[in-house]
């Protein structure tokens, strides 16, 4: 690839990045959906600003597009304070640990995403951190070896993960805040759709909304992405006219379905069902079928799924459902007495 289409690339990164940053929420008050979370977070919040403390570790779980990272930035502009951004992959080492922890101010927020892939030396690090607020660093080796620990200003730590079984009992006890985020409702995410098209300077009534949100998988990230391709496809074909029949023909164009379903949703639901009689089957086996991730099975595709009933994890492995052969236009088998099964 030469040097004009990597830039180029990297550009379009960047403006999407920029994009997708100026549509989050920035106050609980501009924040939609998961009510309980956020009204404990506002409790928790406004005991911790009233003590003049930090506020207690904070662990953040459940799938990816709920708002986990934008939860994090919007409790440090609520609490008034700074906010250190990182992955659990991007800290190799313990001193990448112990660069980012001392460069804390009083107060701070350090947010670890996917902190469930942090390395076990780097997890183990940030039990006293977490604890004492203090970090031990090793000085020398062999015999001469010793101990030094360092004092660390009192901070947060908030972990975000989409797999909280991942997480070892030693560190998931050491948060004093843990939270799931559930999937959207339609309405709360038709609200997400007609903010984000005002920030996006777009005209869009409550129908074509509505039509987003019912195919937004209960996901805002998605929410916002299939709006900005809809954008797209209005202002290239309809001269920017924006309505339910034009949202139904770019979502088509898509391949996404009325249920929020994509080529991938399909391809692994077919994979079961033509290739391994509708189940039940590993998801190793799936993903070889399906040509797909195992953790990205996991994380992303079975959640929703099995949420709309179209999937159901067994001891034997992963079963089509009843209304998964009705959604793609297939005949249920049915059992050896000649009755449709129940599943």
């Amino acid at each position: 690839m030469s040097n004009k289409k990597l830039k180029d690339k990297d550009l379009k990164t960047n403006e999407e990045e920029l994009l997708d940053s100026s549509l989050r929420p920035s106050r609980f008050d501009e924040f939609t959906g998961q009510p309980r979370v956020i009204e404990n977070l506002k409790v928790t919040i406004q005991a911790a600003k009233n003590r003049k403390e930090p506020l207690d570790h904070l662990l953040l779980y459940g799938p990816p597009g709920l708002g986990k990272t934008t939860l994090a930035h919007i409790i440090a502009a609520e609490m008034g304070v700074n906010i250190r951004v990182t992955s659990g992959p991007a800290i190799e080492r313990s001193g990448d640990l112990a660069s980012i922890l001392t460069n804390l101010e009083p107060g701070d927020i350090l947010f670890i995403d996917e902190v469930h892939r942090l390395h076990k030396i780097v997890e183990e690090m940030l039990y006293p951190a977490m604890e004492d607020f203090g970090l031990d660093i090793i000085l020398g080796k062999g015999p001469s070896a010793r101990t030094v620990r360092l004092d660390l200003p009192k901070f947060t730590l908030i972990g975000a993960t989409t797999r909280v079984g991942l997480i070892g009992s030693p560190m998931r006890d050491r948060f004093g805040i843990i939270h799931r985020l559930n999937f959207y409702e339609d309405d709360e995410l038709c609200h997400i759709v007609k903010r984000s098209a005002k920030l996006l300077k777009m005209v869009v009534d409550q129908e074509s909304a509505m039509e987003v949100a019912k195919r937004s998988r209960g996901t805002p990230r998605i929410a916002n992405r299939l709006l900005k391709r809809t954008r797209d496809f209005s202002q290239v074909r309809f001269n920017g006219l924006l309505n339910k029949n034009v949202v139904d023909k770019a979502l088509q164009l898509m391949g996404v379905d009325l249920l929020g379903l994509d080529e991938s949703d399909r391809r692994i639901l077919l994979a079961i069902i033509n290739k391994h009689g509708g189940g039940p089957v590993g998801v190793e086996t799936i993903a070889a079928t399906a040509h797909e991730d195992i953790g990205t099975i996991e994380d992303v595709f079975e959640p929703f799924l099995m949420q709309i009933g179209f999937l159901k994890r067994t001891p034997r492995g992963r079963v089509a459902t009843k209304r998964a052969y009705r959604h793609l236009g297939l005949t249920y088998p049915q059992s050896e007495t000649g009755q449709e099964s129940l599943l």
